[in-house]
Formats: structure tokens, sequence, C-alpha cells
């Protein structure tokens, strides 16, 4: 993962991802967009006809568009992933998210648990 965005890549298409694949591109900050089969076909020979051919990736709408082949298609994020990129968050950003809730936990611990 942290190879492919070091490259420079946003995003990966395809029709299908490993569970594995998919956690790690969440938590590092890469969006796996999983669309059709014919879908990422269709961008493939887009891509393959004009390497700068733009592709946008919409994740409030969970769509990707492509003017240049009037394309546009749908794909699935769970809300929390969602939430994730929308908000540039990784596992420590949501942590401190919660830094009240936290804060306030640790307030009502016994104080042989801290010392």
């Amino acid at each position: 993962v942290w190879a492919i965005q070091q490259y420079g890549f946003e995003a990966v298409i395809a029709p299908s991802f490993s569970d594995i694949f998919r956690n790690n591109c969440t938590k590092n900050g890469l969006a796996p967009v999983a669309l059709a089969l014919d879908a990422v076909e269709k961008i493939w020979a887009a891509i393959e006809a004009d390497a700068a051919t733009e592709i946008v990736i919409d994740m409030e709408r969970l769509t990707v568009e492509m003017a240049s082949i009037n394309l546009t298609a749908s794909f699935p994020m769970e809300p929390q992933n969602q939430h994730r990129f929308l908000n540039g968050l990784d596992d420590i950003g949501i942590t401190m998210s919660h830094s009240d809730e936290i804060a306030s936990f640790e307030s009502t611990r016994p104080s042989w648990l801290t010392n």
C-alpha cells in the first residue's frame, strides 16, 4: 500500500479486493474503489488510449466519473471508512476525536491505576 501511495496514487480501482488489502488501504488512506468488472474494463481501455484521462472519485456520493467516456459508476464503502476518507482520519485521528470521552473515563479511574 505504501509503495502505491509513494508512486502518487490516492485510490485503487478494481473489481474486488482481498479483506487484508482493503483494510490496509483504508488504514493508510488509500481508497479501495470496487467497481463492476465492465466499468473497470472501460476505465482501463480509456487510460490505455490516453494516460492523462481524468478520473474523479467522489467520496461523498461514492461514485467514479470519467467524462471522456461518459461513465458514472457507484461503489460500496462502509460508512466508517467513508468518514475516514472524507475527514482525513487514520486510527490515531479517530482515537483523538474521542479525547473528551477518554479524559472523562480516565478521571473516574481509581488513583492506584495511574500511579
